[in-house]
């Protein structure tokens, strides 16, 4: 028997009301519905996001929970308050931007329900620019967990944006914690390092927003040194060593500080082969 879930989701007054309905609605059309959606507002919103949330309130009743924050904290602050308003132990993480797959949750559910030793579980994502149909590049993190380790020692093993969770293993390594732009990185390597497994799906799980945007965050010189402090942690804790860390350092400084085109040409035709 499937056990209930909880979807958890961030905002904030940047994001673009249609894509973020979209987002919602992909979550309303599971073949497996949530019943606790908790959509933290991070901040202050706008008339238009708003209006959106109005609306979603009085299709979803109860099901929704709305948790707004008097100010901006970022995604990783934001979602360290959602989970303590999630009340069952497996959490849907949702980009309030992308679209998931509606068989998404029923399939993460599965692998839950017939492998009781894994604690975080994500999937394929497909990365697209407008059309969702129109793939521009697949992201496919390794499935077992021993390939998983292997591979948190270079690269994220996971797929944040449709990553499935135990909130209790989450909150046994502190949750989310402060680490520009790779709290979720840092959160699994946590995760892994105190001996919680993983597991991914071998299928698309989720259509995501990606574009020239989403290249230029991964830019400059404070995504290199985050990228830097990342894997001294890892050195410092015995999960990789001195060799892995300065190749490391080396190749994603390299793209850090790249054009943008060439880092978004070395993303689509490397990274994500």
């Amino acid at each position: 028997m499937m056990q209930n879930y909880s979807v958890l989701m961030s905002v904030y007054y940047k994001e673009k009301p249609e894509y973020f309905e979209q987002a919602i609605e992909s979550v309303q059309s599971q073949t497996f519905p949530t019943d606790d959606f908790i959509l933290v507002c991070d901040g202050p919103l706008n008339d238009a996001l708003d209006k959106v949330i109005a609306k979603k309130q009085q299709e979803m009743g109860i099901t929704l929970n709305v948790v707004r924050l008097a100010k901006n904290g970022g995604l990783g602050n934001a979602l360290n308050e959602g989970i303590k308003h999630c009340k069952n132990e497996l959490v849907a993480r949702m980009d309030s931007d992308d679209i998931a797959y509606p068989d998404r949750c029923e399939k993460q559910l599965a692998v839950f329900n017939e492998h009781p030793e894994v604690s975080i579980c994500s999937g394929i994502v497909e990365e697209f620019t407008t059309d969702p149909n129109t793939v521009d590049a697949k992201r496919v993190p390794p499935e077992t967990n021993a390939e998983i380790v292997e591979f948190a020692k270079k690269r994220n093993p996971f797929n944040h944006p449709c990553v499935m969770y135990k909130k209790s293993a989450v909150e046994a390594v502190g949750s989310y914690q402060d680490f520009y732009l790779l709290e979720d990185y840092y959160l699994w390597l946590r995760m892994l390092m105190a001996g919680y497994q993983g597991y991914n799906i071998q299928e698309p799980l989720l259509h995501m927003r990606a574009g020239s945007d989403m290249y230029l965050r991964r830019a400059g010189w404070k995504y290199a040194k985050t990228q830097a402090k990342l894997f001294k942690f890892m050195k410092q804790k015995g999960f990789i060593g001195k060799g892995q860390y300065i190749k490391s350092c080396v190749i994603r400084s390299g793209s850090a500080l790249a054009p943008n085109w060439l880092r978004k040409f070395m993303f689509e035709k490397v990274l994500r082969k």
